[in-house]
């Protein structure tokens, strides 16, 4: 899995960017960045949407269990890692990525473990009996960026025509 879904530095947003700096000033340049972010932000919300809804299935109940041993929700933790950035400066362009450093240490691997489809962790916290959980095989990171790049190049196509045409 990619950690990163990126439209940065293509020749086009390069030599846009020049233009900009010399003949925009900062309310093109702020504007173009409030642009391309909007472009970003269906697959950042169609990823955190995909990593909400998918199912992992236990093995069953046993007679032994008890309370979770921790009380933050898995899959809302691990959509509030899925960040956007924006740069206008030497690599304009737009990211779409899985913050690790958002997540509880625990947490790092999931996203990327939850996307292979298989999950291993301890019962109930007990480090002596572990349980496998499996995740749907599609993939949720994969699949969902498959589908939302090439909306976002659309947009960000569009963006840089109307920002030119702007500067012309």
């Amino acid at each position: 899995m990619a950690g990163s879904v990126q439209i940065l530095g293509t020749g086009q947003l390069l030599t846009l960017s020049r233009r900009m700096r010399t003949a925009g000033g900062p309310r093109l340049r702020q504007n173009f960045g409030r642009r391309v972010r909007r472009a970003a932000e269906p697959l950042h919300r169609d990823l955190q949407q995909a990593i909400r809804t998918v199912q992992l299935p236990g093995p069953g109940r046993t007679t032994r269990g008890g309370p979770s041993p921790t009380t933050r929700p898995l899959r809302a933790t691990l959509a509030g890692g899925v960040r956007i950035s924006v740069r206008s400066g030497a690599m304009p362009g737009a990211r779409v990525w899985m913050d690790k450093s958002r997540l509880p240490p625990d947490l790092r691997n999931m996203p990327w473990v939850i996307d292979q489809g298989r999950v291993r962790h301890p019962v109930f916290g007990n480090r002596r009996r572990w349980a496998t959980q499996w995740a749907r095989p599609t993939g949720w990171w994969t699949s969902t960026v498959a589908a939302g790049t090439p909306r976002m190049r659309a947009e960000i196509e569009r963006v840089l025509a109307d920002v030119r045409r702007d500067l012309e």
